[in-house]
């Protein structure tokens, strides 16, 4: 029996669990940092595994790491388990319908990651115990994707040093690899303050935060002629200081969000900003605070390591479905628009293209491109890609077309098309690691190109020395 095979085998034995604690983790979606539910499920099944957890690393009281066997090579594999504010929803629907109005949901599918990740952590540990196989592999609760960068904490205390491989997923709807570039990226939040004042018999006397969060939205519009062409600046005014136009508004605040594919234009890109807040204060006689709202560093693509992942792709056999979930899936694609769906075909080659046409849930593995694209996302897998080397496959757990974060993500995220994806990838994910941790040539080959990649440059965190 070949790796893959064992690791299936030894992943479907344990398929309920694995499913049971997806679903667990579904129903208890909790923003960044505040995962207490689901970090506690997480690392509770990793000790009834025989992992030991070590909780609370790096400063997070969220973040966690378990690890089994002893020496090297250590293979990273990497969980999330955070979700979104805004997308409640129930589950099985094809029409949105909060469980909770304005409540939380998973619609990323990180009640999936982390499973999935667990999943092959697991499979991994019996393979070595089965096998006799040395090394080391750990499995690292990454809080706050969404926001707040959990995982740029966690290489900046060091985590991510003596591991020699890290390994990833993410829920998507077609299969394949992230060996793409993702854009660095850093978010802080404005605080003017100011004086209030009667607005019709004392004006004089105000002086208008409202007015300083204008005018450096003004400022900064007109910074984006003038910035390098992949770098993106978005914001979102989240404190006008009140609903009263008869009052000068003593408060207000808004958080940006500036991206860049190299991590230097993103720090000179900031500076630019904040400057234009220094002059929105100085315009509007106000001050201002700065408050860090997190950051990630540019994805390092390895090649190395995305053959060996693409390898296991491809041999790990596909899921298959049922007409009931055929049938979903085809009902949720009735909600997408044609702009959603023609997403998942873009860059895509002409004859993957013609099969995805064909079908509501891809069952199929689209080819190995060597082209390594620039995505215009970012993700703070990124800071450890800096330093370990990275690969991340992507498996189908929706719908063709499902855009991420929205609704219909979150109903699908607890359905049996979800399940199924997130098994295969903690297949291919177990699989990958085992062929790695069994020749430790692939692994220096990866790192000598992670080396090549960075070109002398060395790991430097955004995360402001202050922050913890």
């Amino acid at each position: 029996m070949d790796i893959q095979q064992t690791v299936s085998k030894l992943i479907e034995q344990k398929r309920e669990k694995f499913i049971a604690l997806s679903d667990q983790i579904w129903n208890v979606p909790e923003l960044f940092f505040e995962e207490h539910q689901s970090s506690a499920y997480l690392s509770g099944a990793l000790e009834e595994e025989g992992f030991q957890v070590e909780r609370g690393v790096a400063g997070l009281e969220t973040a966690f790491v378990g690890s089994y066997g002893l020496g090297k090579p250590v293979i990273a594999i990497l969980g999330e388990f955070d979700a979104l504010a805004g997308l409640s929803q129930k589950q099985g629907l094809t029409h949105s319908e909060p469980v909770v109005e304005g409540g939380n949901g998973h619609g990323c599918g990180h009640n999936l990651l982390g499973t999935g990740a667990f999943a092959a952590a697991v499979a991994v540990k019996e393979y070595m115990k089965s096998n006799q196989l040395k090394g080391t592999v750990r499995l690292y609760g990454c809080p706050a994707e969404e926001a707040g960068s959990g995982k740029a904490f966690m290489t900046r205390a060091g985590l991510f040093d003596d591991a020699d491989i890290a390994l990833s997923w993410h829920p998507w709807d077609v299969p394949g690899l992230m060996n793409a570039r993702m854009l660095a990226n850093y978010s802080a939040r404005f605080k003017f303050k100011g004086k209030s004042a009667h607005a019709a018999a004392a004006p004089h006397l105000g002086r208008s935060a409202l007015d300083a969060v204008e005018l450096m939205n003004v400022g900064v519009n007109y910074l984006r002629e003038h910035m390098v062409p992949d770098a993106r600046i978005h914001y979102a005014v989240t404190d006008t200081g009140g609903s009263s136009p008869n009052v000068v508004q003593a408060n207000a605040e808004v958080v940006y969000l500036i991206r860049a594919l190299e991590k230097e234009d993103v720090k000179s890109l900031y500076e630019r900003v904040y400057d234009i807040a220094r002059g929105a204060a100085l315009m509007t006689g106000t001050t201002f605070d700065v408050e860090f709202e997190g950051t990630a560093s540019d994805l390092i693509p390895n090649s190395v390591l995305a053959d060996v992942m693409y390898d296991n792709l491809e041999k790990v056999e596909l899921p298959t479905y049922d007409e009931k979930e055929l049938k979903f899936a085809r009902e949720i694609r009735a909600t997408l628009s044609e702009a959603d769906v023609n997403n998942a075909y873009a860059g895509r080659d002409r004859e993957t293209v013609k099969q995805l046409k064909e079908r509501v849930i891809a069952d199929l593995i689209p080819p190995h491109s060597r082209a390594e694209a620039v995505l215009s996302g970012s993700s703070d897998v990124g800071d450890v890609s800096w330093v370990v080397p990275t690969m991340q496959c992507l498996t189908a757990c929706f719908a063709i077309g499902t855009p991420l974060h929205t609704w219909q993500v979150v109903s699908q995220g607890a359905t049996p098309i979800a399940h199924k994806g997130m098994l295969h990838a903690g297949k291919v994910i177990a699989s990958t690691a085992i062929q790695l941790m069994e020749n430790p040539t692939l692994i220096e080959q990866a790192k000598a190109e992670l080396q090549e990649r960075l070109d002398g440059k060395t790991y430097e965190s955004l995360i402001p020395e202050t922050v913890k």
